[in-house]
């Protein structure tokens, strides 16, 4: 992988997978969506905790649903956004 042209940017983190990661944002590289989500659990690897929350997140890249697409083919853009969103109650 040509780390330069590797697309970064932000993920963010809401309600449980904040509390999980400690941390309300952080930065990616990565080509895709499941790339950039190995990389964080791995930079969490001492709070199991968070992956845990990740498994049950809906994400959003961009501003656009990623839904029940599979990870690997949802490719990042340079400067995007990528938001974690575990499930809440309330409106």
């Amino acid at each position: 992988m040509d780390i330069a042209t590797t697309p970064t940017g932000t993920l963010r983190y809401w309600a449980a997978a904040k509390a999980a990661a400690a941390t309300a944002e952080e930065p990616y590289r990565a080509r895709t969506l499941a790339e950039a989500l190995t990389h964080a659990r791995s930079r969490h690897a001492d709070a199991p905790r968070f992956a845990e929350v990740l498994g049950y997140c809906s994400f959003v890249v961009d501003g656009r649903p990623v839904g029940d697409r599979d990870h690997r083919t949802i490719l990042l853009s340079d400067r995007g956004t990528v938001e974690a969103l575990p499930p809440f109650a309330g409106g």
